[in-house]
């Protein structure tokens, strides 16, 4: 059953991605969907790094990963290059770890 689940996905993929070849020209051009097609990427990112962060198997919870959430959206409004984010949020959720301030 798993495989047939994970071979139906996978077709599901595919199909899309070629649909997105098929497409017309014109139909991308509309002012509605160009707004959409750039906003749907940032929709998506943002949702998985709420159910990354506030949530761990099926419950919500709040921990480290909030400070090193925290610390990532402070860099990044102070323009802070991507790798220096990435390593400050990390550095900050492992030091709250590490002081037992949150599990």
């Amino acid at each position: 059953m798993i495989w047939a689940t994970v071979l139906a996905g996978s077709a599901a993929c595919y199909l899309l991605k070629i649909a997105g070849y098929v497409v017309p020209e014109r139909w991308l051009e509309i002012p509605a969907v160009r707004r959409a097609t750039a906003l749907i990427p940032v929709a998506l990112l943002a949702a998985l790094v709420g159910i990354w962060t506030f949530t761990s198997q099926s419950e919500v919870t709040v921990d480290a990963r909030i400070l090193g959430l925290a610390t990532a959206v402070v860099a990044l409004l102070l323009r802070a290059p991507f790798l220096v984010v990435i390593v400050s949020a990390a550095v900050v959720t492992a030091l709250a770890r590490a002081l037992g301030w949150l599990p």
